[in-house]
């Protein structure tokens, strides 16, 4: 199976052993964009408000893409700031991305408690808790 994995860039650390974990297992993974670069971002950021801007656009498109030639998201949620099972705003939208697109939706953890909780109930995803031999 083709994943793209999906996270908040603070979980980029713990992608390489889930990463070869599912390799091991025959899977092809694509990476988060700018993974390679996590603080891209930032750098668009202080180049001023419509920089920013533009390359979040081109990234919410870019990932509408990935997703497309991809048969399943994994969604990476862990603490963050102590925010148990923390999902970014643009992993969010990514998994809705997924839905829309009819491709699997894996959480390695329980949807987080919070404003969007009912709406990824809504998109009926995989819950792995933890155990990425769930994935098939």
């Amino acid at each position: 199976m083709k994943i793209f994995i999906i996270c908040s860039k603070k979980f980029y650390n713990q992608i390489p052993s889930i990463k070869d974990n599912l390799e091991a297992k025959g899977h092809i993974i694509t990476l988060p964009n700018c993974y390679d670069d996590p603080y891209t971002e930032d750098k668009y950021r202080q180049m001023g408000r419509a920089e920013h801007a533009n390359f979040k656009s081109e990234m919410i498109r870019h990932s509408e893409d990935v997703i497309n030639s991809n048969d399943a998201v994994l969604v990476l949620n862990f603490t963050k700031n102590g925010v148990d099972n923390y999902i970014s705003g643009a992993t969010f939208l990514e998994m809705y991305e997924a839905f829309k697109l009819g491709k699997k939706i894996f959480m390695y953890n329980d949807i987080p408690d919070g404003i969007l909780h009912d709406e990824i109930v809504g998109f009926s995803p995989i819950m792995l808790k933890g155990d990425l031999g769930k994935i098939v």
